[in-house]
């Protein structure tokens, strides 16, 4: 007989029945919703070279991250420096406690600085002096959330940030941070070339709202994914307890609502689930509004969960936004950050109280008694301590860090992508975003999970 393949599938026989799913295709969609048989995937998702995996395109694949047999710094002699910026995230501590070890116990680094404040503490105007790292310092720091170092948004004058570690006659600079700090990483490293300093730049990317391209998750998502869950219970429980209840949660998630995504399909608790990247209405016979009034009726109670960035399909309900920000043009004051991104924490721009004043007067005109809880743990998100997998998560990345550090890897970031560690460089990481799809299979997992329907006419 001849042997197995992985792909020799038996069926029963012959499929007559039509799919009652009624998924629909979109032009443009790189994958059908339904599963061809002859739709296959790679045992080995690696290869040596292009050579080997015959006609595969170079330009589609990533370089594996790991250690390199020689490398391009001797340690002895190396500094090293390590910055966090932007805004917190559960397993900030794990990614310095682990590079600092990896550097000095693998690779034998002596001299390891942490840079204060994000890059406020490579501008020398701030006078901010570097703080020396060994294993005594990061001993415990593990075990807490933040970051030990410090950290601030927004980047400073390159060239003042270069002169800064070429004055302390740094090598390497570990900047651990979201897509604003990988943009200023990659601007050091293109000052540091400009100027001919041989400076390694690696990112490590950190971001709760996992919305970094071209790796399949971030640091610090899937614990504040169980924290979110455990806010939806809550608010499922306050709910389910009233009569008419509805428990309303709003979750970080600026421009991207993997947050919200993932922590509706966790808790199965929730009825309507609203993200930045499909749009939505309050009002008319297919909004939230009228499907909050059926839920209601049938089931007596209904849990929402919104991301922050949703009130972006309400702008006209809420402040008049440029999108670029450069063109402040109308905008109210406070609503940008120090990196020019939106502040939906900003009155002007915060939709969990919007919703939560528009649903309360809503059905008061209707003269439907409900009650209304509304939670808001955002920042209880932000800073808590990296859950198991997280630190598992952490301790990998940082080390893979190291490694490209120490064989003279720059201009790069250290992800994972199908399962497999990799090197991006940063200017492809910076050329576009990680979004939910609408028509793709996380989305379909929500609607499924909640039974909402398109909130939209």
């Amino acid at each position: 007989m001849e042997k197995a393949r992985a792909s020799s599938v038996l069926s029963l026989g012959p499929r007559l029945i039509p799919s009652p799913l009624g998924l629909s295709r979109r032009i443009g969609d790189d994958l059908p919703p339904y599963v061809a048989d002859d739709a296959l995937v790679l045992k080995d998702v690696e290869f040596e070279s292009a050579r080997a995996a015959g006609a595969l395109d170079p330009s589609k694949t990533f370089e594996r991250a790991g250690p390199r047999e020689h490398l391009y710094f001797e340690p002895a002699k190396t500094r090293v420096a390590i910055v966090t910026a932007g805004g917190l995230c559960p397993g900030i501590n794990n990614v310095v406690r682990s590079a600092v070890l990896q550097l000095v116990f693998a690779y034998g680094v002596k001299d390891i600085f942490g840079v204060r404040y994000g890059f406020d503490g490579l501008n020398p105007a701030s006078k901010l002096p570097l703080a020396r790292l060994g294993p005594d310092n990061v001993r415990h720091i593990h075990t807490r959330g933040g970051t030990v170092l410090g950290t601030a948004r927004g980047l400073h004058p390159p060239d003042a940030m270069l002169e800064t570690l070429m004055r302390e006659r740094i090598d390497v600079l570990l900047v651990i941070g979201g897509d604003g700090s990988m943009r200023g990483a990659h601007v050091l490293f293109e000052e540091a070339a400009r100027r001919g300093v041989p400076l390694a730049v690696v990112g490590v990317p950190k971001t709760i709202d996992n919305d970094v391209a071209f790796v399949d998750k971030t640091f610090g998502f899937e614990t504040a994914v169980a924290h979110a869950r455990d806010a939806i219970d809550a608010a499922h429980t306050e709910a389910v307890s009233t009569r008419n209840g509805i428990g309303l949660v709003k979750l970080m998630g600026r421009d991207a609502g993997f947050i919200a995504a993932h922590a509706s399909i966790a808790s199965h608790d929730v009825n309507a689930c609203l993200v930045p990247e499909v749009p939505y209405e309050l009002e008319g016979p297919a909004g939230l509004l009228a499907y909050l009034e059926h839920r209601l009726v049938v089931r007596g109670h209904a849990v929402v969960v919104a991301a922050e960035g949703c009130g972006r399909s309400l702008a006209a309900n809420l402040a008049n936004v440029a999108p670029n920000p450069a063109n402040k043009t109308g905008e109210q004051p406070a609503t940008r950050d120090a990196s020019g991104n939106l502040r939906f924490s900003a009155a002007a721009l915060d939709i969990g109280p919007y919703l939560k004043d528009t649903i309360l007067r809503h059905f008061a005109g209707r003269n439907v008694a409900v009650v209304l809880k509304y939670i808001d743990p955002s920042y209880m998100l932000r800073g808590v301590a990296a859950d198991a997998m997280d630190a598992v998560f952490c301790d990998a990345l940082a080390r893979d860090a190291v490694h490209a550090a120490m064989a003279g890897k720059t201009d790069v970031m250290v992800g994972r992508w199908n399962g497999v560690f990799t090197h991006v460089p940063l200017p492809l990481a910076l050329s576009e975003t990680k979004r939910i799809d609408p028509n793709g299979e996380l989305w379909r997992s929500v609607i499924e999970a909640t039974g909402q329907p398109r909130l939209a006419a």
